[in-house]
């Protein structure tokens, strides 16, 4: 088999089917248990059915679901089509879920029956969709066809169609200004990035389908994974992309409407849990809450690895989790929807790793504004970027494009916009996204460093951190924080000064119960923002 080939995620899944047993679960939900021939066949159906009904190679699925075993498997059908996947935040109403499924020219929309309501809104306006597949009970929509209906019936055997390295996924995201933009992965590219990341940590790389069936055979019936955090996004979908074709069981939650921790422990203990992925505090606070209001009361002793990316996660959040399970290994994964891969920080029983301090990727660089390698231990600031097996830009935005992968030195790298410090062991530094930098008279102060500092209070639930207009500073650094305990401006703003050089702890400090994050626990600064401006009499 060609190297070529195998670098087709559809092909892959194809060997995985021939492989694994009755025995082995695909996908495990509550009381649903969907063995690895099982999904096999029933996303086999469901990528005929798709192309019978007119899909064509490249065409465009949307996914308006939540964590449940349909995503996995209709996206195991679309790799196996040729069709490309498209998340759809399921927290959009009309307009937003119109834009997505425009601007991707979605052919094929996968919505669960609880959206139905949304769906009748935006259905009219998309003639363009030629397959609306509805997930899940109640009455059928007479535009739509029933999943369960399609994946249960027909030829479940493997698709006679040649495939390529070449077709795609998207992952559309959010950012921190405009609408959401379609990152451009193909399956190489996808595949590329994570055999650099095995080889960087001195892992075995697969050279072909049959020693990755020997592989499957040999390890991947040994992983069990929940994506605790949503599939939507590209913590969680990337992280199942790893452990599908791996050959591994990929266990979603049964409260996928809102994070229950006791859920998810007791699903840890009930499945025999080896890993999960989370994104930061806003998972793993209230995971350690319940650990540390209940010692010992789940088995968790099966669990080898957390991974975490999005969003930073403090250290004494690790701490607490590794006391309740000495024999984890914490992994904060320093990515974007834009590349993987820039760098990782790892906890162990061992010993702490500060938040925010990442080994380096091995195909990345910090570059300064004007085209520098940042010097080590130097002190300045710069853009972190991925070189190697990064996207091929945003879907119909060339502009954005150039932006964000840029050609420097002849090389193109991936830049999303994050800067570090670059410390004299070739360790980065992580200082938050450039765009939301705050100047302080002169100063640059980077708000994801303050929010860290803020959250190592014990009284603060979460912190977020920016810039607003005044007359002395040019900006002054302000602070919205929700609390756990009652606590005062004076004391936080004393405390970030025993963690943080003065000139960076906030001026003013604000009190709000919700900080509005979004469900992958990343922040809103522009209505956070706008609060602050509100509050202060700015707006």
């Amino acid at each position: 088999m060609s190297a070529k080939n195998y670098y087709n995620l559809g092909d892959i899944l194809d060997v995985i089917g021939s492989v694994l047993g009755p025995e082995d679960m695909a996908l495990v939900h509550g009381d649903r248990r969907i063995s690895w021939p099982e999904m096999t066949a029933r996303s086999n159906r469901l990528a005929r059915y798709l192309l019978s009904a007119g899909a064509q190679c490249g065409d465009k699925a949307g996914f308006y679901l939540r964590n449940q075993p349909e995503y996995t498997e209709a996206l195991a059908a679309c790799f196996k089509a040729r069709l490309t996947h498209v998340n759809v935040n399921y927290r959009y109403l009309e307009d937003e879920l119109y834009y997505i499924f425009d601007n991707s020219d979605a052919t094929v929309v996968f919505f669960d029956v609880e959206f139905v309501d949304q769906v009748r809104k935006v259905q009219p306006r998309l003639p363009d969709v030629k397959v609306w597949v509805q997930v899940g009970g109640g009455a059928l929509e007479p535009y739509a066809v029933a999943y369960e209906d399609v994946v249960t019936h027909g030829d479940g055997s493997p698709l006679a169609i040649e495939r390529s390295p070449e077709d795609m996924l998207f992952l559309y995201t959010g950012g921190t200004t405009g609408m959401p933009k379609g990152v451009m992965w193909t399956h190489e590219i996808w595949r590329q990035a994570g055999i650099e990341g095995a080889e960087s940590a001195g892992l075995p790389v697969p050279q072909d389908l049959d020693q990755h069936a020997m592989v499957v055979k040999a390890l991947g019936r040994l992983v069990n994974y929940v994506p605790v955090c949503p599939l939507m996004h590209g913590t969680g979908l990337f992280t199942a992309m790893n452990t599908l074709i791996g050959g591994g069981t990929i266990i979603t939650l049964t409260s996928n409407k809102h994070f229950d921790a006791h859920n998810l422990f007791e699903t840890v203990e009930r499945e025999g849990v080896t890993n999960m992925a989370i994104v930061g505090d806003a998972f793993g606070k209230p995971m350690l809450a319940l650990l540390d209001e209940h010692p010992g009361r789940y088995k968790l002793d099966t669990v080898i690895g957390i991974v975490s990316s999005g969003v930073m996660w403090s250290t004494e959040v690790k701490q607490g989790l590794i006391k309740h399970m000495p024999q984890v290994a914490l992994t904060d994964s320093f990515g974007a929807s834009e590349a993987v891969g820039f760098g990782t920080s790892v906890m162990t029983a061992e010993g702490e790793v500060k938040t925010s301090k990442f080994t380096i990727g091995s195909k990345c660089k910090v570059f300064t504004e004007d085209g520098r390698e940042v010097v080590p231990g130097s002190g300045e600031a710069g853009f972190i970027a991925r070189g190697g097996a990064v996207p091929l830009g945003y879907y119909k935005d060339p502009e954005k494009s150039e932006k964000t992968f840029k050609t420097i030195n002849g090389v193109r790298y991936s830049v999303p916009g994050d800067w570090c410090t670059v410390e004299t062991d070739g360790t980065i530094t992580l200082l938050g996204r450039g765009s939301n930098c705050i100047n302080t008279a002169g100063e640059k102060v980077y708000p994801e460093e303050v929010e860290e500092a803020l959250k190592a209070h014990g009284a603060v639930k979460d912190a977020l951190v920016v810039g607003v207009p005044d007359d002395k500073w040019g900006q002054a650094i302000t602070a919205v924080v929700s609390l756990d305990a009652p606590a005062d401006e004076a004391t936080l703003r004393d405390f970030v000064k025993t963690k943080l050089a003065h000139y960076k702890a906030p001026k003013r400090i604000l009190f709000k119960d919700d900080l509005g994050r979004a469900v992958n626990g990343k922040a809103d600064y522009k209505s956070i923002k706008a609060f602050a401006l509100a509050e202060l009499g700015l707006a």
